[in-house]
C-alpha cells in the first residue's frame, strides 16, 4: 500500500510540475504586457500596403512539413483593416485568405476570416501582437478545427517575426514560423 501511495504522490507531483511549466514557462505563458519595451507594433502602420512573407510549418514531431511564400495587401479605413493573402506552398498548392481586423482604442482587436470558427480576439502591446482564434482546416488538410495562439513580434528593423502554435485537445499539432516585411517597390512585378 505504501508503494502505491508513493507512486500516486509522484504522479501527482509530475502532473503539477507539467501544469506549472505550461502555465508559467512556455510559449503559452506569454502575455502582451511582457513586450512593453522595444519598437512599438502598430497594426495600421505595419500591415499597410504590399507585404511579403515566407515561412515554414512544423508538424507534431517538430519536423518541417511545409514551406511557403506569400504576398499580402493590407489597407485600413480608420480602425477597420483588411488583409488579403496569397500563399504559395512548396507542394504547389495556392491558398487565398482574407482577414478583417477591428482595432479598439485600448489595443484590443477582433479578427474575422472565412476559415475562422467565430471571431478571433487579440491585443497589441508594445512590440508584440497576440491573437487567439479557432481555425477550420481545408478538407484536403483534414477539416479539423484547431485552436491557434498566434504571436507577432516587431524586430528592430521594422520586420515582423510570426510564431503560431496550433492545438487540438490541448496538444500541439503544428507550429508556424514566418517573417513579414513591406514589399520592396523595386521587387514588385508590373501591374502590382
Amino acid at each position: 500500500m505504501t508503494s502505491t501511495i508513493l507512486f500516486l504522490l509522484g504522479a501527482a507531483a509530475v502532473a503539477a510540475l507539467l501544469i506549472l511549466r505550461g502555465r508559467y514557462a512556455s510559449f503559452m505563458a506569454q502575455a502582451p504586457a511582457d513586450y512593453s519595451d522595444g519598437p512599438q507594433f502598430n497594426m495600421r502602420d505595419v500591415f499597410n500596403g504590399p507585404i511579403e512573407c515566407e515561412g515554414v510549418i512544423y508538424g507534431p514531431t517538430g519536423r518541417v512539413t511545409s514551406r511557403f511564400e506569400a504576398d499580402f495587401i493590407a489597407s485600413w479605413d480608420g480602425n477597420i483593416g483588411t488583409v488579403r493573402e496569397e500563399f504559395r506552398y512548396d507542394s504547389g498548392n495556392v491558398q487565398h485568405r482574407e482577414w478583417k481586423f477591428t482595432l479598439g482604442n485600448d489595443g484590443s482587436m477582433k479578427a474575422e476570416a472565412p476559415d475562422l470558427v467565430g471571431v478571433g480576439t487579440g491585443q497589441q502591446h508594445g512590440s508584440a501582437v497576440q491573437l487567439n482564434y479557432d481555425i477550420k482546416l481545408t478538407d484536403e488538410a483534414g477539416g479539423h478545427v484547431l485552436k491557434v495562439n498566434d504571436w507577432m513580434y516587431m524586430t528592430p528593423n521594422g520586420n515582423v517575426m510570426n510564431r503560431s502554435q496550433f492545438r487540438k485537445f490541448g496538444i500541439k499539432v503544428a507550429e508556424l514560423v514566418a517573417t513579414m516585411r513591406p514589399k520592396n517597390a523595386s521587387s514588385m512585378q508590373p501591374g502590382e
